[in-house]
């Protein structure tokens, strides 16, 4: 039994080899790895110009004041349940310091310079700051992005400037739990929906205001609005039969998982069409692509655009033929190590997320919760579920100004 648990995990953590039955997702990664690196550098983007006035000591709620807090209550545990940089400052300098060295490493990771260094800074710079941002943390796509950007650092090629990395596929694990990721954030909103004490969903009149108190409609969801009830009825039939039924064709052979690819993009894209809601569902439509394969992306993409990533390198020359070998025999050592701390980092995930998948569809099942709590901090293993209470109201305050207290103007 020991044996085959033991091969088992060696599967699940050996690269990925490419076959006629298995055509290998070596394209699929460039391209979320790229997505993924747009991803983190829209947020620190968008923190350049917010982080001083959130968390900055004179902005709305202070880092520095609720890191003071977190010291006083954990003492020897604060550094986990606030892993932060913010530790060793916490100025408006230290908070830009931050976000700048956060967007140029999503940079690179955008240009495919060093993944999986640009990965881990990217990672820890943004969980730095949602680890002391507070309220303003408080959103899904925060711990949707932590989670892909963790599994991508075991998902990501190694080396300088990888390429296309044939020789270095990802390993079936992170490959699995990715889409284990995007399979929780459909299953759980669809089994949120379902569950929860919102009526409109069951009665299919969820969709009928959606459009007008969305956060940010957009002008197209302003037209889509105005269609007739039969419409947005069938669209609260058709986000069910996405969420709840055909997300579980991911555990199908390949033809189903391209099936669904084409199923639920169209999804995605209709949602991104209507409203905005930043990278989310961007991340989401960028998870589908890896349902796909290299022989699907190689009948997509033209060889001309595909020659341009995939440049195979010259032949070394013999002392770095002999440097790239001495290299190899120590990864080969460090093999057990490497996959050690895969498997537990990769298992506890897999655990923590499905574990709160469970407790949603079957809330008193007594499973062990000290994995969760343990990973809760990191905002690495959520409990996903997307529109579960809809807004049937918008509601809108109106500010008055006067330059003479007699006559008042919005």
């Amino acid at each position: 039994m020991e044996d085959r648990i033991e091969r088992a995990i060696k599967w699940l953590s050996a690269p990925e080899a490419a076959s006629e039955r298995n055509p290998g997702h070596l394209w699929p990664r460039w391209i979320f790895l790229r997505a993924l690196g747009v991803f983190y550098f829209s947020a620190f983007y968008s923190l350049l110009f917010q982080i001083k006035g959130l968390i900055g000591p004179n902005g709305i709620l202070p880092a520095g004041d609720f890191l003071q807090a977190v010291s006083a209550a954990f003492h020897a545990w604060r550094f986990w349940f606030a892993p932060t940089l913010l530790w060793f400052g916490s100025s408006d300098h230290a908070l830009m310091l931050v976000c700048w060295v956060g967007a140029i490493a999503s940079l690179l990771l955008v240009a495919n310079v060093w993944p999986r260094a640009a990965l881990a800074v990217s990672f820890v710079c943004l969980l730095s700051f949602v680890s002391a941002s507070q309220d303003f943390s408080s959103y899904q796509s925060d711990g949707m992005i932590l989670e892909a950007g963790i599994i991508s650092l075991f998902f990501a090629p190694t080396g300088f400037w990888p390429g296309l990395a044939r020789a270095n596929p990802p390993s079936r694990a992170s490959l699995y739990l990715l889409r284990w990721e995007w399979f929780c954030i459909y299953f759980g909103s669809g089994v949120g929906k379902m569950a929860g004490g919102d009526p409109s969903w069951r009665n299919f009149t969820a969709m009928d205001d959606y459009y007008q108190n969305g956060p940010l409609p957009t002008w197209i969801g302003w037209y889509v609005q105005h269609l007739p009830h039969w419409f947005h009825a069938s669209a609260v039939f058709y986000t069910l039969a996405i969420e709840l039924v055909f997300v579980l064709m991911l555990f199908l052979p390949r033809r189903f998982r391209i099936a669904l690819f084409c199923i639920v993009t169209p999804f995605e894209i209709s949602i991104i069409l209507t409203a905005n809601y930043a990278f989310l569902n961007y991340l989401v439509l960028f998870l589908g692509v890896l349902l796909l394969d290299d022989r699907v992306i190689e009948w997509i993409v033209p060889h001309r655009i595909r020659a341009l990533i995939d440049r195979n390198p010259a032949p070394a020359s013999a002392p770095e033929s002999q440097s790239l070998s001495a290299r190899a025999q120590w990864r080969a050592r460090l093999a057990p190590v490497r996959m050690t701390i895969a498997g537990i980092c990769l298992g506890l995930i897999l655990y923590s997320t499905g574990a709160q998948l469970v407790w949603k569809v079957f809330p008193s099942v007594p499973l062990p919760e000290k994995p969760v709590e343990m990973l809760a901090p990191f905002r690495i293993a959520e409990r996903y579920g997307l529109f579960e209470t809809m807004t049937h109201q918008r509601y809108e305050i109106e500010f008055q100004g006067s330059p003479d207290g007699i006559t008042w103007t919005p």
